[in-house]
């Protein structure tokens, strides 16, 4: 770096310096004398107000001299001397003004009821004398024994924390980027040729893909077609103006995501605000500094993709819940996950009545002795489908299959008053698939089916390899009318057939024998 750049370089931290320490609490003593007055007027103090004008007519003043230091001291126009004599009297003028005016309030307001004014009048006094042992201290440093104290170690004196910060940050070299190596594609909209040249060539020195817009209209059309990582906006711009383009971006659900900087030569603060309230990632004036604007576009660039890549994870993590979710609904019923969801730990329901089947492969376990394992498994497989999706459009719960045999449920695990009929419907469907594989494979194969109505327990059991199941005698007894069926039947209790109430077509078998239960009356489905 040359001296004429390092001696820049220590006027604008050295200009910093002197907004931090002089010309920030300046800026608050006017901003607490304005609550002030706004105070005074609310509690009817109108005695002060003339007091408090003159005081915020010397903040005033001593704001407007505080930034006019501060301007001079930025640059290459004032000397040691003129910088100590603005410093000795133009900003302690009317500083002493300020606390003058303060004591005289506090002095006058002692013992009356406004206490929360002369506490505010307290901190206002105290900001103002700690300004003013600043505004000492920086007179004495500045030009101690009236001898010249070099820049550099007026820098050190002042500001010996900004030398701290000069020291460790190095000015940015033009090649430098904080952008990982990928290229992001830019939208340029300026209704100024030459700007949108420069910017052109700029970007793609910089690996960018760019695409510009002459105009509003066209940038909006642009935008909207592509997919743009960035878009460089210009606010000035004939019948659509940058402002419109930038709220229209950000209320539209394809382009609201895309960041914005606004680069225009309004550097109102008005203009400022508004953009960024609607929506804007930066605002630049022009002309800008090419280096500020690369470190922005690569700020906002970088921010993007982090954001893409957050909007990325969560998508995946919403994807693989819904493979949870849905693995899930495959094992237990629907009601029940959203139990164990609300935080029930412990499902068990008590149904008093429910009707049960067991379906039964008659023949099938002599047969896969002599098929190979996969043969057996693509046939149960598609067999125990096909019953899954005739269940499903029954509205019958599936509680599992136990080798070659298969159980579900109605009336579980939301009560059905029809459960029974659902049952009746579901099991001759549940036949005629099974006689419609054998016919295409070729295997001797029948089914056997036992439906039993009754009370039942139902709920979830396990905590790794849970499953949704049943128990009762009622299940029991549906066992046992499967087992005591013949091939090809659908075997019924008699309490099936009241619960039926004569809607479905029955034949009387008589009275069997069932083990554990003595004699019981059941009856054949008919199919029709």
């Amino acid at each position: 770096m040359s001296s004429d750049d390092n001696d820049q370089r220590l006027n604008r931290a050295l200009a910093a310096y002197l907004r931090q320490e002089i010309q920030a609490p300046a800026l608050a003593i006017g901003d607490f004398l304005d609550i002030l007055s706004e105070d005074a007027r609310r509690l009817g103090r109108d005695d002060i107000l003339n007091d408090l004008d003159r005081m915020q007519s010397a903040a005033a003043k001593l704001n407007a001299f505080v930034a006019a230091v501060v301007a001079g001291q930025g640059g290459a126009g004032d000397n040691d001397h003129d910088f100590n004599r603005r410093l000795r009297h133009d900003l302690r003028t009317p500083l002493n003004a300020v606390i003058g005016y303060s004591e005289m309030l506090i002095e006058d307001m002692e013992g009356d009821g406004d206490s929360a004014l002369r506490d505010d009048l307290f901190k206002l006094k105290q900001a103002a004398d700690q300004l003013l042992g600043q505004i000492d201290a920086m007179v004495a440093l500045t030009h101690a024994d009236d001898a010249p104290i070099a820049q550099e170690d007026k820098l050190a004196a002042h500001a010996g924390i900004v030398a701290d910060v000069l020291r460790t940050v190095q000015p940015l070299h033009i090649g430098a980027s904080h952008l990982l190596d990928r290229q992001s594609r830019i939208l340029v909209v300026d209704d100024n040729a030459a700007n949108r040249d420069v910017l052109e060539r700029r970007l793609t020195r910089e690996g960018h893909a760019v695409v510009t817009a002459a105009d509003g209209a066209q940038g909006l059309k642009l935008a909207a077609e592509g997919d743009f990582d960035l878009v460089l906006l210009d606010l000035i711009m004939p019948e659509v103006s940058g402002f419109e383009v930038l709220t229209r971006l950000k209320s539209d659900a394809r382009t609201a995501h895309v960041p914005v900087i606004v680069i225009s030569a309004l550097d109102e603060l008005d203009s400022v605000v508004r953009c960024i309230e609607a929506g804007a990632e930066d605002y630049l004036p022009k002309p800008f500094d090419p280096i500020l604007l690369r470190t922005r576009i690569n700020s906002s660039l970088e921010k993007k993709w982090l954001r893409d890549r957050e909007k990325k994870f969560v998508a995946d993590l919403e994807a693989e819940k819904k493979k949870s979710e849905t693995l899930l609904l495959n094992i237990l019923p629907s009601s029940i996950v959203n139990r164990m969801r609300d935080g029930e730990l412990k499902i068990a329901d008590r149904v008093s009545e429910s009707t049960i089947l067991f379906c039964d492969l008659a023949g099938f376990t002599v047969l896969s002795g002599t098929m190979p394992a996969e043969r057996v498994l693509d046939f149960l497989g598609r067999i125990f489908t096909e019953f899954d999706a005739l269940a499903a459009e029954a509205g019958v719960e599936k509680i599992k299959t136990i080798g070659d045999a298969y159980m579900a449920a109605a009336g579980i695990p939301e009560p059905q008053a029809d459960h029974a009929e659902r049952i009746v419907t579901l099991a001759p469907r549940m036949m005629r698939a099974v006689r419609d594989v054998a016919a295409e494979t070729g295997l001797a194969l029948n089914a056997r089916i036992g439906i039993h109505t009754g009370p039942i327990v139902a709920g979830v059991i396990g905590t790794h390899k849970f499953a949704y199941d049943v128990w009762g005698d009622s299940v029991n007894t549906a066992s046992r009318m499967e087992s005591h069926s013949l091939t090809g039947r659908i075997h019924l209790t008699e309490a099936t057939c009241r619960a039926l109430k004569g809607r479905f077509p029955l034949e009387p078998r008589g009275i069997i024998e069932v083990k554990g239960k003595g004699p019981m009356e059941t009856y054949f489905l008919l199919e029709e």
